[in-house]
């Protein structure tokens, strides 16, 4: 008869599959620890980790979408830019020119990522970086350079491309004046589209097992576009190529008329996308449609992004996702969309992901919530008053706290309400000493009750002449009055 061994488990062990013993555990480890070292991937510098980017399925955002999406999320460069790639690739290609020599100066007009990927270079290659941008770049973009090294110059927006003070004109005039300095105009730089016909177009193509039937992205440069495109193209030429472009650029009347009019050019507030400029960067022949999106839409779809599928990206991220929603008519169930999504959501906390920037501009209208009130709100004490007190203790609270309403409390509970109106039309048609009559005798209705996460316009199906406040507890128990002040307050 074959026996079992017998085991004998630990003092306090209850279970025979906890237990493992301490010699198995640490040969366990070792071995765990030799399979690491033998697979580990190490890399002699930063710029090696540039590119193989992942590609991320959406789902919540895209549930109104006909066919999968997949956005190519190039947060994962180590500058947390796609601008990475096109960096470095002007970099190789200017020291192979001789334009960028020994000990030079990097010279470049950016919105902020791509000078970031040329100033890893130069930290990693030992050049000295100067880049110019505009003043409608974000804080955030401009101290990230600064932190590598860089020295930034801000010019003003709101001038042609040919003022002397714009970020172009500064750029170039710059590299005529500094010595051993190259400026890499990205705009014109063929190099930058190189990159993605290199790297970013043929990584699409084999994470989507040559399935891709759309590409969506945001232009600006062209290079992102132009290159992915030529490379997808020549792999399928039905692959479909949706630009996305934003009020006040040229780039969708440019394409659809082949006229250049500046008329289409005004300022605008997204960032990252569009111009008012032809870059050779951008073929134009390689694109078959562009989708012009608002700065609000730009602005509350990459919160969308964050809030629904957990990836906090930047503000051309959030315009590629609006362009996507607002052409899915044209998508079918076996189609297969990718969305380039530029840049980190950390280039923009001061702005998109500030609700106070935001509620400035009028982008969360829609979106304000009641706990946005609350949070809002100068005083959150919660005032309250019991039937059994006097009609002139109620007016004197009111004065005292400069209230307009009290709820009325008992035991814990809110039984009904009082009004300022109520108390001084009392006191008004009675003789003073009816003043001490309990309040239970004057009060109405109990406050409607809402949640936190009620949207501010719904507001109004309660609040109104004879109904003055809502009442809500918010998320740690505590209870608030709003009032229509409240909301004016907010907007």
């Amino acid at each position: 008869m074959h026996l079992a061994p017998r085991v004998f488990w630990p003092k306090g062990l209850l279970s025979a599959q906890a237990y493992v013993h301490p010699d198995h555990l640490a040969k366990r480890h070792h071995l765990c620890s030799a399979q690491k070292q033998k697979h580990m991937k190490v890399y002699d510098n930063v710029l090696q980790t540039i590119g193989n980017t992942p590609m991320i399925r959406l789902h919540k955002i895209a549930a109104d979408i006909p066919c999968p999406v997949y956005g190519k999320v190039e947060t994962y460069n180590p500058g947390h830019s796609i601008k990475d790639r096109m960096a470095l690739k002007m970099v190789e290609v200017a020291e192979a020119e001789g334009k960028l020599k020994p000990g030079g100066t990097i010279i470049e007009c950016t919105s902020g990522n791509t000078g970031m990927g040329l100033a890893l270079a130069a930290c990693v290659r030992g050049y000295k970086c100067i880049f110019t941008t505009t003043d409608k770049q974000s804080k955030e973009k401009i101290d990230i350079l600064k932190a590598v090294g860089a020295e930034v110059i801000v010019c003003p927006t709101n001038v042609t491309p040919e003022d002397p003070k714009s970020y172009y004109a500064t750029a170039e005039r710059l590299s005529k004046t500094i010595p051993n300095s190259f400026w890499f105009n990205q705009y014109d730089n063929l190099a930058n589209r190189q990159a993605h016909y290199e790297s970013t177009g043929p990584e699409i193509w084999e994470q989507t097992d040559g399935k891709i039937t759309h590409l969506i992205v945001g232009v600006g440069t062209g290079g992102t576009i132009s290159g992915t495109a030529r490379y997808l193209k020549e792999q399928n030429p039905d692959v479909k190529i949706w630009g996305i472009d934003t009020y006040g650029s040229v780039f969708k009347k440019y394409l659809e008329t082949g006229e250049f009019d500046e008329k289409e050019i005004y300022p605008y507030i997204t960032e990252g996308i569009g111009e008012d400029i032809l870059p050779e960067n951008v073929d134009f022949s390689l694109i078959d449609k562009f989708e012009k999106v608002t700065d609000k839409d730009g602005a509350v779809y990459a919160r969308k992004l964050a809030k629904s599928e957990g990836l906090l990206l930047g503000y051309s991220a959030g315009s590629a996702m609006a362009g996507a929603i607002q052409l899915r008519d044209e998508l079918k169930p076996d189609d297969l969309v990718v969305i380039i999504f530029h840049d980190h959501g950390s280039r923009y906390v001061g702005k998109i992901y500030n609700d106070e920037w935001m509620r400035e501009r009028g982008f969360l209208e829609d979106d304000l919530t009641v706990q946005d009130l609350i949070e809002q709100k100068e005083s959150v004490n919660f005032l309250s008053i019991a039937p059994t007190d006097s009609v002139k203790q109620a007016l004197d609270m009111m004065k005292e706290h400069d209230l307009s309403q009290l709820p009325v409390e008992e035991d814990g509970k809110v039984v009904g309400s009082v009004t300022e109106n109520t108390v001084l039309n009392f006191i008004l048609d009675s003789p003073m000493q009816h003043a001490d009559k309990p309040i239970s005798e004057i009060m109405s209705d109990s406050f409607p009750i809402v949640t936190p996460d009620m949207l501010v316009k719904e507001l109004s199906k309660y609040i109104d002449k004879s109904n003055p406040a809502v009442m809500v507890k918010d998320s740690i128990g505590y209870r608030h009055i709003l009032t229509n002040y409240d909301i004016l307050q907010a907007l």
